[in-house]
Order: C-alpha cells, then sequence, then structure tokens
C-alpha cells in the first residue's frame, strides 16, 4: 500500500518504537515528523537519514510532551496532519505507597494527557480535510497490569479509553482511533538492560529472555520495532477504514492468557 500524499507525526520517534513506526510509514511514502524533547544535531540528522532512505521529507522538531503547550504547539508547526501517532512515554518502577510523586505526573502527562492535547489540536484538520488516522500506541499493560507499575499502567489504560472515546465521537467521519498494545519489543533500550539482568540472575542471555524478560509473553519472542511500524501502516490503510475504537496487541499471546 502506499501513503503517498499523508504527512505522520510520530512523537518520541528518536529512537525504539516511535522511530520503528516512523520508519515504516515512511517505507509506505508518507511525509514524517519525527519528535523528542531533545534538540541535538543527532536528531536532525536522523530526519535526513530517513528522507533519504525512503525518498520522503522528513523534519524533526523539538516539543516536550509533559507540556501541554509544546503539544499542541507540535501539532502547529507540523501543518497538515493527517496520521498522528502517539507514542511518546517513560517508566517508573516502585510499589504505590512509595511511587514519587513527580514520577506519577510526568508518566500521566507524558503518556496520556499528552495524547489528549496532540488529539484534540489535530482533530480539527482532519476534519477539515476528510481523512485522518490517531494510532495511539499502548502497551499490553493497558489491557492488563503488573505490579510496581502504578503510573504506567493506568496511564496506558488511559490510552485504550481515549482512543474509544476518540472513535466514537468520529465514527460518522473518515477518520479512525485505534490503540496498538504490543507487549516485550527489542528496542535497543531493551537490549542494554539484557546483560545486566544477565548477571542479576546469574543466567545466559537466552535463559534471561525467556524466563525473566519474556515470561509473561507465551510465544518467548520479543516483537519487534518494524512488526509495531507495520501494524500502523495498515490502520492506515484503505483494509482499516471500518476498524476504529479497538485495540490490536501485538504481545505474542501474553493477553490471551
Amino acid at each position: 500500500m502506499t501513503l503517498q500524499g499523508k504527512t505522520a507525526v510520530v512523537t518520541g520517534s528518536n529512537s525504539g518504537i516511535g522511530l520503528g513506526v516512523a520508519e515504516e510509514l515512511a517505507k509506505a511514502g508518507a511525509e514524517v515528523l519525527l519528535n523528542s524533547f531533545t534538540d541535538t544535531d543527532e536528531d536532525r540528522a536522523l530526519a535526513d537519514r530517513i528522507s533519504s532512505d525512503h525518498s520522503v521529507r522528513c523534519r524533526y522538531i523539538a516539543a516536550d510532551m509533559a507540556d501541554p503547550d509544546q503539544c499542541r504547539g507540535l501539532i502547529e508547526q507540523a501543518g497538515e496532519v493527517d496520521i498522528l501517532v502517539n507514542n511518546a512515554g517513560i517508566q517508573h518502577v516502585a510499589p504505590v505507597d512509595e511511587f514519587p510523586r513527580e514520577k506519577w505526573d510526568a508518566i500521566i502527562a507524558i503518556m496520556l494527557s499528552s495524547a489528549f492535547h496532540t488529539t484534540a489540536a489535530v482533530l480539527p484538520g482532519m476534519r477539515e480535510r476528510g481523512w485522518g488516522r490517531v494510532v495511539n500506541i499502548a502497551s499490553a499493560h493497558g489491557l492488563t497490569a503488573s505490579p510496581y507499575k502504578a503510573a504506567y499502567v493506568a496511564a496506558k489504560h488511559g490510552l485504550v479509553g481515549l482512543t474509544k472515546t476518540v472513535a466514537l465521537e468520529t465514527a460518522e467521519e473518515p477518520i479512525t482511533a485505534n490503540a496498538i498494545c504490543p507487549g516485550y519489543v527489542l528496542t535497543p533500550l531493551v537490549e542494554k538492560q539484557i546483560p545486566a539482568t544477565m548477571e542479576k540472575y546469574g543466567m545466559d542471555r537466552e535463559q534471561v529472555i525467556r524466563e525473566v524478560m519474556l515470561a509473561r509473553q507465551p510465544s518467548k519472542q520479543f516483537a519487534s520495532v518494524e512488526q509495531i511500524g507495520g501494524t500502523a501502516v495498515f490502520l492506515c490503510s484503505a483494509a482499516a477504514d471500518q476498524i476504529t475504537g479497538t485495540t490490536l496487541s501485538v504481545d505474542g499471546g501474553w493477553t490471551a492468557l
């Protein structure tokens, strides 16, 4: 399929899942706007590389997704936006009674409130042009829970709820809103965690992956950023015109348990 003529904004996209989604959208022909809170030469070089690799326009705009004004400003700077992928996220792990207040506030702001602000800003233009796709990168933790991840689980459950609400409000228009719910995805950040986890448990790499990191993922395989990106591309295709307000799990069977 082709997304030529479409412009996509992907928040939190200078690495990991966000970058993988941006790459797949660019492969499909969409112009892409990368985003993170940093503003470095490396960020802009990444956009230049995607432009060169896929022969599409790719820009980078720095915006802090913890700041509502910057969330909405990102959409204003982007111009006409046909595809919005809300991906930005952070994590902190602690028991509820010990969870730092500032970490709770930051996680909810970056992973839930930012999606509200960007979506609110993007919908008028989608309505004016008569087409739009909102793709929210939720998580298996948007459908189930784990201990010590109160803010993350709450934010991802909230993101699924926001997705459904947006879908209902746009149901009679050519605009869809859906959430992708990945399980464990092999990102550079996860890859960096493997050696330390091997040392902690006295296990080899394969044992750590199967018995610790993927303990709840029945396939015992990581999802890839390309698979998450491919799912996003599908949701932007004509085949998905009647898919709205739902969650697509890419979790190796995690939420089937």
